[in-house]
């Protein structure tokens, strides 16, 4: 009859552990039915659920496995799995996969023991868990550390909102970003990213930037915040800050450019994603002169922003042409996954305000970065609390990936 075991190996990792028990395991015939190895601090665990065909008997495979074990000072645990076991075993395979990024300058035990408790208190069994950020230097600067644990998650919510809105809690209270998404083809294989330019690839809003320049900043911050935070319709918005800006010189716009701050980790983002063969585009409220520097200096693909109207170099208060607003981003997402044959799945769209919500409501991953409470709220992920470059993390990729 033949028989199931499930074996645990580990020990100090050393070449040819693995090589040498399925060695072993091929001179009974036995068939491989799972198989997991992780090395944590130069230590191995081995796990391997095997099948010992009939015709071999189990007690001079698990003799053989011993005596090798010992050999290479490992430990060793077996453990019988009746059929019935191994049939319930299988007949998870068709569960709802999900992924959860924990995201952080540096990991706790607090906040893992917090991010599995509530998926478990939702019905979710961790299968797997893995780093992908690098190893942490006991003594960088925690300010500049990035650090990304991933857990691979099994089962059905009863109520995904519950979920989501428990981890969108335990991210204000670890001061730690918690992404939930659901494993798929698409989560691996997105192709677009779509920014926000003022508040996300910059960490500057350029209207405001203008309006010191023109002497009117208190007057336009206090409409930018107004219409960052949902309380003013954008195109109103736009039109009362523009209006304050007329007469402004035109030499201004080339010294405000230069001195604009790169928001964290979007250098590194943009030129990975370049080297993986994603496009990118920036879909802004704001202006086409800075989207412009922006797109010559990392390298952007695509930019769509308002074109700022100046007559005999002074600005007139007016833009050209259709205003950018958040209906106008969605659909120029839409566009552009079109010309670039995606479905909406595999695009990216990354903001920070209200008028973001529209292109990350229908983008297949929408990120709310940095943003407002409202924007953070009714987006499906949000990073506050490092980088643009924690990005990468949300489809898999690990630091040591790093081309």
């Amino acid at each position: 009859m033949k028989e199931i075991l499930l074996i645990n190996i580990s020990g100090e990792d050393r070449p040819g552990v693995t090589s040498a028990i399925t060695r072993i395991l091929g001179q009974y015939k036995a068939n491989v039915l799972d198989i997991g190895q992780a090395v944590i601090h130069d230590n191995l665990t081995l796990g391997l659920l095997v099948e010992i065909p009939a015709s071999s008997e189990s007690s001079p495979v698990l003799k053989d496995i011993l005596f090798k074990a010992h050999e290479m000072n490992m430990q060793v645990r077996f453990q019988p799995i009746s059929e019935e076991s191994y049939g319930q075993w299988v007949s998870h395979q068709g569960k709802d996969r999900h992924i959860v990024t924990l995201l952080a300058r540096r990991i706790t035990a607090e906040q893992i023991a917090e991010v599995t408790s509530v998926a478990l208190s939702h019905g979710l069994n961790i299968d797997n868990i893995s780093r992908l950020s690098g190893r942490v230097d006991l003594d960088s600067d925690s300010d500049q550390t990035k650090a990304c644990v991933e857990f691979s998650a099994r089962g059905k919510s009863a109520d995904l909102a519950e979920l989501r809105s428990a981890f969108m809690e335990l991210s204000s209270r670890l001061d730690a970003d918690i992404a939930f998404q659901e494993d798929n083809v698409f989560r691996r294989n997105r192709r677009l990213v779509c920014f926000d330019m003022d508040s996300t690839l910059i960490e500057a809003e350029v209207i405001d930037e203008l309006a010191k320049a023109a002497g009117v900043g208190d007057q336009v911050i206090e409409i930018t915040e107004a219409a960052m935070r949902g309380e003013l319709d954008f195109k109103e918005s736009f039109a009362r800050r523009m209006a304050l800006l007329k007469g402004l010189d035109e030499s201004v716009l080339e010294d405000i450019a230069e001195q604009l701050p790169i928001t964290e980790g979007a250098e590194r983002l943009i030129s990975t994603l370049k080297q993986l063969g994603y496009k990118t585009a920036i879909l802004s409220g704001g202006f086409n002169y800075f989207g412009k520097f922006l797109q010559q200096k990392l390298g952007i693909d695509y930019v769509y922003a308002n074109e700022l109207e100046v007559v005999d170099g002074k600005v007139t208060g007016n833009v050209s042409g259709v205003v950018v607003d958040g209906a106008r981003k969605a659909e120029l997402l839409r566009e552009l996954a079109a010309k670039e044959n995606l479905s909406l799945e595999q695009v990216i769209a990354v903001g920070d305000g209200a008028n973001d919500l529209p292109m990350l409501s229908i983008a297949g991953l929408g990120i709310a970065f940095r943003a407002k409470p409202l924007v953070k709220a009714s987006a499906k992920q949000a990073i506050s609390n490092l980088g643009l470059d924690g990005i990468l993390y949300l489809i898999g990729f690990r630091d040591r990936d790093a081309l």
